[in-house]
């Protein structure tokens, strides 16, 4: 069949983008026109995928009558080794005229915005196109119709999960601030006090740890929608990565276009966190969001929009919800990355006499706050109710017993290799720069090295002396501690030092 070719694993992670690498002597290469980037229809007994073409040279790995596929494309294929595949140009992707309508300032319906994730979740559009269209939407270019608009089309491509009517609790942070792992601690006292809070979570994208790493340290995270309703069935909440089931499936494609460019879309966001929330079959929702100069919402006057536009975009969706703000001057709890947050959680769970405090009260805040949103509640209950929960070890029993029922619980490990970072005069820590203390957890191997990260030794308040530590880059090589360190050297204004006496 002269317009099939042999498939074979390249073994090459792309992530979500599929790819196919073919011959510069292929002769369907010629044939067809195919070059370097071109968008190429491959075709497998029943399924097919659109992946970008890249052109091999001679270098003797892959033969001319071959193609070799991404993981991301053998898996979507169902490919076997020996498989013949046919290839062929896809149709052209009718969405793109809507991104161009979109950059030339219209404004999109709801079917606009469908059409546009339907072609970026079968992979139609260039991460070009993907860009332009982050691009056109980004700043304060999504109205508000536009956003909710946006936020239904984006839950309607993937699934939606039912809970049977019943009221179902959650909560979300928008980022920005190193530790601040609360999220399981919610997850605890909430369902310790007898709601329903299955909380699906998402991995780091650019950060050292997400809230799935953490937690993946102690339990199974990988759960599917079964699973999922047989943990909260069981428990009444649960921590999972939500990559699992299919919700908001557009989301993912999104962030990988609008991390390399480092937009602040209010609008963006706001169909990100909800159209994830609504899937999830969340019924009321507390959003956290920590404001400071080092934070990725950086002013008041950022808050307040991105507050009016949660609730704006959240009515029409069938959400209640309440924000929360709070203190993202500075990095919360002692970890940062997976294995080191984990431990401040615990710590935290069993009410050990050294646990940071700054964690245990930020996640009594918004497990009180999450409990008062609850119906029935009696206002301004809720912060006693998660004291209570927290204080008896009823939230230590529910979070053990909710990770037995993911698949087991396990203690963190500790990193093998660390580094102390000493303070290089006397005084009073006024700040620590979030984004350079998360860059340096990241050098060291976070998240990808669990046990990778940073702990804070010193905090914002305290009186330091010089030689005295400020943190310890915890590694699992020696290679990636040096590799932070050289890093740490550098910046040594990560924390800011008044100098002189008290």
């Amino acid at each position: 069949m002269t317009d099939t070719l042999a498939l074979l694993p390249a073994g090459i992670d792309t992530y979500r983008q599929p790819v196919v690498y073919m011959h510069e002597d292929c002769h369907i290469c010629r044939a067809e026109g195919f070059a370097a980037q071109t968008r190429v229809r491959i075709d497998l007994r029943d399924r097919w995928v659109i992946a970008t073409l890249n052109v091999v040279g001679r270098a003797g790995w892959l033969t001319a009558d071959s193609a070799a596929l991404s993981v991301s494309a053998w898996s979507a294929l169902l490919a076997r080794p020996g498989d013949r595949a046919r290839f062929s140009h896809p149709e052209p992707a009718l969405s793109t005229s809507r991104i161009r309508a979109k950059a030339y300032g219209e404004r999109l319906s709801e079917a606009d915005f469908a059409s546009i994730i339907g072609d970026t979740l079968e992979h139609r559009l260039t991460d070009l196109e993907l860009a332009a269209f982050i691009t056109a939407c980004a700043g304060e270019r999504l109205a508000d119709a536009e956003t909710v608009a946006l936020t239904r089309a984006m839950q309607a491509a993937g699934e939606t999960l039912d809970w049977g009517g019943r009221t179902v609790l959650d909560k979300h942070c928008v980022g920005g601030l190193p530790g601040n792992r609360t999220t399981p601690l919610v997850v605890a006292i909430v369902a310790a006090a007898g709601e329903l809070i299955p909380k699906t979570s998402s991995r780091a994208i650019t950060s050292p740890a997400g809230t799935a790493d953490t937690m993946e340290v102690m339990a199974p995270v990988t759960l599917d929608e079964r699973a999922l309703r047989r943990v909260v069935e069981a428990e009444g909440g649960c921590v999972i990565w939500g990559g699992a089931l299919n919700l908001s499936p557009a989301d993912d494609h999104f962030i990988q276009i609008e991390r390399p460019l480092n937009f602040d879309s209010t609008g963006q966001m706001v169909a990100s966190v909800l159209s994830k929330k609504a899937a999830a079959g969340s019924t009321h929702v507390l959003i956290d969001i920590p404001v400071g100069a080092t934070a990725k919402v950086r002013s008041a006057e950022a808050a307040d929009a991105l507050v009016a536009r949660f609730l704006q975009v959240s009515a029409p969706i069938g959400l209640r919800l309440a924000v929360h703000l709070s203190d993202g001057s500075a990095p919360v709890g002692r970890g940062i990355g997976p294995a080191l947050e984990a431990s401040d959680v615990l710590a935290v769970l069993r009410r050990e006499a050294d646990a940071p405090n700054d964690l245990r009260e930020k996640a009594l805040d918004l497990a009180g706050k999450l409990l008062d949103l609850a119906p029935g509640s009696v206002p301004g209950t809720g912060h006693a109710r998660a004291v209570e929960m927290l204080d008896s070890g009823s939230a230590e029993a529910k979070f053990l017993a909710i990770c037995s029922a993911q698949g087991g619980f396990t203690e963190p490990a500790r990193a093998p290799h660390r580094v102390e970072i000493p303070a290089q005069s006397d005084g009073t820590i006024s700040s620590i720069d979030n984004r350079v203390i998360a860059r340096i957890a990241k050098l060291a191997g976070a998240p990808r090295q669990k046990v990778a990260g940073v702990q804070l030794v010193a905090q914002v308040g305290d009186r330091v002396c010089k030689g005295q530590p400020l943190y310890e880059i915890h590694a699992a090589s020696p290679g990636e501690a040096a590799w932070a360190r050289s890093y740490a050297e550098r910046h040594a204004d990560v924390f800011l030092i008044a100098e002189g006496p008290r």
